[in-house]
């Protein structure tokens, strides 16, 4: 048999378990689990040694493009990916202009093809006034979500009272991610701060009240229209223990960072940089989400990668503003969890890419199977390496894990039979495509 591309010899992680096995792509298709040794191929890769994962998927990202090129765009958002093992992104509508019409949609998916590294899908951002195009919008090509911004938004991307809610859940009837924090508890506590306090108040004010209230209004609406919902960044243990008694409606996300990071000593070390919505939380809630990973009532784990300029994050709380970047360096630190323990590497291949692909419909990415997209993450499990700023891609030019140490890292990330990078650089020109969803 003659194959495009043949990997050869890895460990592979099938939905099934871990063997080892050679895998044949024909066509951006994976097409055998069985080459045999006299099987040949346009390319040939030697996995000896490393672990063969479904290509990886990082389903909430902010790449800020259209707007802000000085921040990030999809070209360098998608590298950045790339270099990190993440062979997909969900990208937010955010941006400016938002990404909330047709038209803006259609340039949108214009633009991915020619300037992504690694594939794409697109949220549409619910408005008061696109709420009755809604049903038609989330059937456009490339589009994963509707996202809700109940809290926490600028423009009109923000619809907090419980009847605009309604009528979002009641156009159309995919899964719809939500912001949760109740916007109401926000700016009522707002004036109980000043500018100049520490860092860590940014967890004071939005507390964990704000974050489960919004929460329980959700689902409760979610259970009224009978329309699924993706709760984002949970944050708290309070949430997570409630949503324990909702999974027949919701469904789960938590970040990386809530997985990584803990307050107070998060906001010491970083100040700034350690700024993020829903805010890092101290270690009852730290503990709380990882045994939620551990107990199955996690469905993703994702980035919430959203940077902002370096001197931006350095202001006084609360003029810093609020994100992380995060897409490149996810994958390292989650097989640095996997290495202590925290989590089998089944596990979070459960979470970044069968997970995302069950919650958001993606027909044909996820798991490694005949038939399926030949989207892979190669990984060297016992590579350590240290996480830098210099390595980053985006051009804001930092990380939070900025000298963090990590056993793991992506060797190769390739998207549909294609590297995209190999040991440390991207290869090629940019080969993206958006996602395909399932109506």
């Amino acid at each position: 048999m003659h194959y495009d591309l043949i990997i050869r010899g890895g460990r592979c992680v099938f939905p099934w378990g871990e063997a080892d096995a050679d895998l044949g792509v024909r066509n951006g298709k994976i097409v055998s689990l069985s080459v045999t040794a006299q099987d040949e191929a346009g390319r040939v890769i030697d996995a000896k040694g490393l672990h063969v994962l479904p290509g990886l998927i990082d389903s909430h990202v902010h790449l800020r493009d259209p707007g802000k090129p000085e921040v990030e765009t999809l070209e360098t958002g998608t590298r950045a990916a790339a270099l990190g093992g993440v062979a997909t992104v969900f990208d937010m509508p955010n941006t400016s202009p938002a990404v909330t019409d047709r038209t803006m949609l259609e340039w949108k998916y214009d633009h991915i093809t020619k300037t992504a590294h690694v594939d794409v899908g697109m949220y549409v951002g619910a408005t008061r006034e696109n709420t009755p195009d809604l049903a038609e919008l989330e059937q456009m090509p490339g589009v994963c979500a509707i996202k809700v911004f109940a809290g926490s938004s600028t423009g009109n991307l923000m619809i907090e009272d419980d009847a605009g809610i309604e009528a979002v859940m009641r156009s159309g009837h995919r899964r719809v991610c939500f912001h949760s924090e109740d916007e109401y508890r926000l700016q009522a506590r707002k004036s109980l701060f000043h500018e100049g306090q520490p860092y860590e108040t940014h967890s004071l004010w939005r507390d964990v009240e704000c974050a489960f209230l919004g929460t329980r209004r959700i689902v409760s609406i979610a259970h009224k229209t009978n329309r699924p919902a993706h709760i984002l960044h949970t944050s708290t243990a309070e949430e997570l223990e409630y949503l324990a008694d909702h999974r027949d409606i919701c469904s789960v996300e938590v970040l990386v960072n809530h997985l990584s990071q803990i307050a107070p000593d998060c906001y010491e070390k970083l100040g700034g940089l350690a700024v993020m919505n829903p805010p890092l939380r101290d270690r009852r809630h730290y503990e709380a989400s990882w045994q939620a990973v551990r107990d199955g009532r996690v469905d993703v784990v994702s980035s919430d990668h959203a940077p902002h300029p370096l001197d931006a994050k350095r202001l006084p709380w609360p003029k810093c503003p609020s994100g992380l970047t995060g897409v490149q360096t996810i994958v390292p630190v989650m097989l640095d969890h996997v290495n202590a323990g925290r989590l089998s590497l089944s596990r979070l291949v459960d979470l970044m890419a069968a997970g995302p692909a069950r919650i958001y419909g993606l027909q044909t990415k996820g798991r490694l199977a005949v038939g399926f997209d030949a989207d892979f993450t190669l990984v060297d499990m016992q590579a350590q390496r240290t996480i830098t700023n210099d390595w980053i891609a985006s051009p804001v030019g930092w990380t939070p894990f900025d000298g963090t140490s990590v056993k793991g890292w992506p060797m190769a990330t390739i998207v549909r039979g294609t590297v995209v990078m190999e040991n440390d650089a991207v290869t090629g020109s940019a080969t993206g495509r958006p996602a395909k969803f399932a109506p």
